[in-house]
């Protein structure tokens, strides 16, 4: 016997358990088919209105995808929205874990790890990049995975500049909701049967030599001049907290829309 065998043989075994998918609990099971059939029910009932919808002519006329830039508190609402082949950018937490088979189930492309600057979220990033220049749209809730809730990290920004493609501000808002008001973004999650608000901004375009941070101010005020329109208390409870600077008439005339 070859006494290199042995040791081979438990290698092998190493490299199998290490290779092995965890076998998830049956508590973790319930869990993910509570949540699957909660966002199934709510995804097929919703009745979405749309307000300044142009990804058609996005698609259309400039014959390119686009990136839909979203609020965390928004991101289980936009399950109703998503179309096959996003790319969704979903943290590495177990909120995104209960997310990726819910993504899955309605043909998006989950992708791992952040819009911040950490190492996997840039290998995320580079993911998403290659992914809209393969000609499929993506969402990024652009204030994860930690907040500050409403501000806006650059890397949509870079997205959209690496892949030439624009950012689609959008915000949705259900009418009737359950809020985790104690969550850093006040998760919302939509009830089933419900309408659904939602407001899109106008495309921001990047172009190779605009600066990141400037696109990523711009952003945010977008997104808060949505949201206020939408909804108004919790756009000046997120305002109350941050430092996002709106216009000096934007309060009148996203409250008269």
């Amino acid at each position: 016997m070859n006494p290199s065998q042995p040791h081979d043989r438990a290698a092998a075994k190493t490299t199998r358990r290490r290779n092995r998918t965890p076998k998830l609990s049956w508590a973790k099971r319930l869990e993910r088919l509570g949540v699957l059939g909660y966002f199934t029910l709510m995804r097929r009932t919703v009745r979405i209105r749309v307000t300044n919808d142009r990804r058609d002519e996005i698609c259309h006329q400039s014959d390119r995808q686009f990136v839909y830039a979203l609020l965390h508190a928004h991101q289980a609402a936009a399950i109703a929205l998503s179309d096959p082949n996003t790319g969704a950018l979903v943290s590495r937490s177990r909120d995104g874990e209960l997310l990726v088979p819910l993504l899955k189930s309605c043909g998006c492309v989950p992708i791992r790890g952040s819009s911040g600057g950490s190492k996997g979220g840039a290998t995320a990033l580079t993911q998403m990049i290659r992914h809209c220049q393969d000609g499929h749209p993506a969402v990024i809730a652009v204030d994860g995975p930690k907040g500050p809730r409403g501000k806006v990290q650059k890397g949509v920004a870079k997205l959209a500049q690496k892949a030439d493609i624009p950012i689609v501000p959008v915000v949705l808002v259900p009418k009737r909701r359950f809020l985790f008001a104690k969550a850093w973004d006040r998760m919302q999650l939509p009830w089933p049967f419900t309408q659904l608000d939602c407001r899109f901004g106008d495309p921001i375009s990047v172009a190779a030599d605009d600066d990141l941070d400037d696109v990523a101010s711009r952003l945010e005020v977008e997104l808060a001049k949505l949201e206020l329109a939408a909804d108004p208390q919790e756009a000046e409870r997120s305002q109350e907290k941050s430092s996002i600077e709106l216009p000096a008439d934007a309060t009148g005339l996203n409250r008269a829309a």
